[in-house]
């Protein structure tokens, strides 16, 4: 059982996130197809490609820094909507981590909570739009009613809300982005930015299991 990580263990988590997004490029491609132009798996990978790099060359970021380094990296080569708001869930949600030198349940909960926030924000949408918040804002949810310190316990916990909440978009109709000029014939497919952050959150909880 683990109940926190160090700023080293949670460069090495990012830069797993980063190779599971990249790992993923076809099956973001694949959802975007059927709801957009297609090129959310293309823009994910470059950003997360950039993400990879950075960390890899400053392995002793704090864990504030590293999360928010991540996010500028994701702003600065993804591209278009996707970058702005995965770079501002990743930048929103670092002050989580001001003055502390570790990650624990109770960040990890604060992180999520203020990376909805802010995405929300940067946006302009709230929960039920068919849109990454569809899972972003279950799983901060969730871990935020985790009673254990287990941090295992607490990704597999976000991780769970987070692919109920992309099941659940697919019965959403599409109010914003690319998708939403299909109207009620984005139904029955799920959000593409909201299978992105399942990815991110399936890759914390096996990095976690890992240690």
């Amino acid at each position: 059982m683990s109940t926190e990580l160090t700023n080293s263990q949670v460069n090495e988590m990012l830069q797993a996130v980063a190779q599971a997004v990249i790992d993923n490029v076809d099956v973001l491609t694949d959802a975007d197809l059927a709801t957009g132009d297609g090129d959310h798996g293309i823009g994910m990978r470059r950003g997360f490609e950039a993400v990879a790099e950075t960390l890899q060359t400053a392995p002793d970021l704090s864990v504030e820094d590293a999360f928010k380094k991540t996010g500028m990296a994701i702003m600065s080569k993804t591209g278009g909507a996707a970058g702005a708001v995965f770079g501002t869930l990743f930048r929103g949600g670092a002050k989580a981590f001001a003055g502390h030198d570790t990650l624990n349940t109770v960040r990890f909960g604060e992180f999520l909570t203020l990376s909805g926030a802010a995405v929300a924000k940067r946006g302009g949408v709230e929960e039920g739009a068919k849109t990454m918040l569809d899972a972003l804002a279950p799983a901060a949810r969730a871990v935020s009613e985790t009673q254990s310190d287990d941090l295992v316990e607490a990704f597999t916990a976000a991780e769970t809300a987070a692919r109920s909440g992309v099941e659940a978009s697919k019965a959403m109709i599409a109010t914003t982005g690319k998708a939403r000029s299909l109207g009620e014939r984005s139904i029955g497919h799920p959000d593409p930015g909201a299978i992105s952050v399942l990815i991110i959150l399936g890759a914390m909880r096996s990095y976690g299991a890992s240690l």
